[in-house]
């Protein structure tokens, strides 16, 4: 009898989950840990990008509904905090394992942890597979003819997607033996939860875990997919996913939502069959995310275009700061956007976009103050991801939207939520506003008064000026 060790980090789940099938067919005897190491949680290339409060809320609750799911097994997923080195070391010996598996992350700091762990154990005789489960391509296995990684990403799609099959996923692998070893942690030894219980918004808007990701796709699949190039603009419909947060905890991966949704086309009636492309391209743009921090793995920090090293940003204002993360405003769409990001843990792609154009650019914060900020309370949070979103708004990123354009927060919220919908829900003190004024309350001293929102915190259209100024004399420097 042969026993292995397998490591969960962000791969959440039973099915489909590679490094688990590879060990439950090569061993007889397998351990399930978790090991949460607070000072190895950051995942850039220092500690600014330890774990957010929001995702710290998620893990724990991720973590329990898997160990749920191990107990049905009639099983245990055993829980340790300390060096994941130091750790699987004591848990190799207590278990007699030959081998450790798990499934690869890709942010600098991981690369580094894994690197230097796979050569530790390996010199003392442990054999260690690591395998791929959060991406439908390895990042070093997509190149442009001349062999240099891509740095747009339709080109770098055209080529991924000629790759992709809605091949069939992974089913949950079976062991002739799971371990249980004594001294596993309580999940709240961890002290993932907040101290002070914020959360009870998150706990209303989301199931974290497995269950819950399979879940909110099938809804997604019956609701959302049918109109999804169009609903997906839509702030007050359930237009998009929401399946991020699942995603980067890997409660579910994206072979099993292209199998899915190849499933529910061909299901319905061919008249009416969705067309996923346009989600898929979406969970492409999470690849080239992943891609790009792997290749350019200093952005998280630094401008991927270096010209923007020389733009010219506002001094770090901190009143304004402060007014932009409480959705403090005077403009409505931004500060529904925050308002929704501070209750629910997420905030709509759309205005994720507009929230940070009016901060980079109206404001002209550097762009890194709303990516700590989105890291710290997005239940997505996500480094690949969150480093491209800010620097493709801020325009010094890969595949950036052009420098000049600004977001017109008014023009957006007419556009894409015309009946104020979205701004009722997230603005009660504006609930009874007529539309005309909901999009401009600004235009009415007395409705201000009354309603107790902000003024407006800067004129839109001179501050848009002055960003243009900004971003015409760098490019002449």
């Amino acid at each position: 009898m042969t026993a292995a060790l397998v490591l969960f980090r962000r791969d959440l789940r039973l099915a489909d989950n590679p490094a688990l099938t590879a060990a439950c067919a090569a061993h007889t005897q397998i351990l399930p840990v978790f090991i949460h190491d607070a000072d190895e949680a950051a995942a850039g290339t220092d500690d600014s990008w330890a774990e957010g409060a929001a995702s710290r809320w998620w893990l724990h609750h991720s973590l329990s509904s898997l160990q749920d799911q191990w107990q049905n097994r009639r099983a245990h997923l055993h829980l340790r905090q300390g060096e994941t080195l130091t750790v699987l070391l004591e848990l190799i010996q207590q278990s007699g394992a030959q081998a450790v598996y798990w499934n690869r992350l890709y942010e600098p700091a991981a690369i580094a942890r894994d690197t230097r762990i796979k050569a530790a154990l390996r010199g003392q005789g442990i054999e260690v597979h690591s395998h791929a489960a959060a991406l439908w391509s390895e990042p070093w296995q997509i190149r442009t003819q001349q062999g240099d990684a891509y740095r747009v990403f339709t080109p770098y799609w055209r080529n991924l997607r000629s790759h992709l099959h809605a091949d069939t996923p992974l089913s949950e692998p079976n062991a002739a033996e799971w371990l249980i070893l004594p001294e596993s942690l309580p999940l709240s030894a961890l002290g993932l939860l907040p101290p002070i219980r914020w959360d009870s918004g998150l706990a209303q808007t989301w199931q974290p875990g497995e269950k819950g990701a399979h879940e909110m796709l099938e809804v997604f699949c019956d609701d959302a997919i049918n109109d999804y190039a169009q609903a997906r603009d839509v702030p007050s419909r359930h237009g998009t996913s929401r399946l991020s947060p699942h995603l980067h905890f890997g409660e579910i991966s994206p072979r099993q939502i292209h199998f899915a949704l190849q499933q529910h086309a061909e299901r319905v009636d061919t008249r009416r069959r969705p067309d996923i492309e346009p989600y898929l391209r979406e969970l492409g743009w999470r690849e080239f995310a992943h891609y790009l921090l792997y290749h350019f793995p200093h952005t998280p920090a630094a401008n991927f275009n270096p010209r923007f090293d020389d733009f010219k940003w506002a001094p770090a204002d901190e009143a304004k700061l402060t007014r932009w993360q409480q959705g403090r405003t005077g403009i409505p769409l931004v500060d529904a956007g925050m308002r929704e990001l501070w209750h629910t843990g997420w905030m709509h792609n759309r205005v994720r976009m507009i929230v940070a154009s009016f901060l980079t650019k109206n404001l002209r914060q550097h762009w890194l103050h709303g990516a700590r900020w989105f890291w710290d309370t997005l239940v997505d949070a996500d480094l690949a991801n969150n480093t491209l979103g800010w620097q493709w708004v801020a325009g010094c990123g890969a595949d950036a939207a052009p420098y000049f354009r600004v977001f017109n927060p008014v023009t957006q919220a007419k556009k894409f939520d015309p009946q104020g919908i979205y701004l009722r829900r997230w603005l009660p003190e504006l609930a009874d506003a007529p539309l005309d004024l909901l999009h401009e309350p600004w235009k009415d001293s007395a409705l201000l008064r009354r309603s107790g929102y902000p003024a407006l915190m800067i004129d839109l259209a001179a501050s848009r000026q002055d960003a243009l100024t900004t971003y015409q004399s760098m490019r002449e420097h």
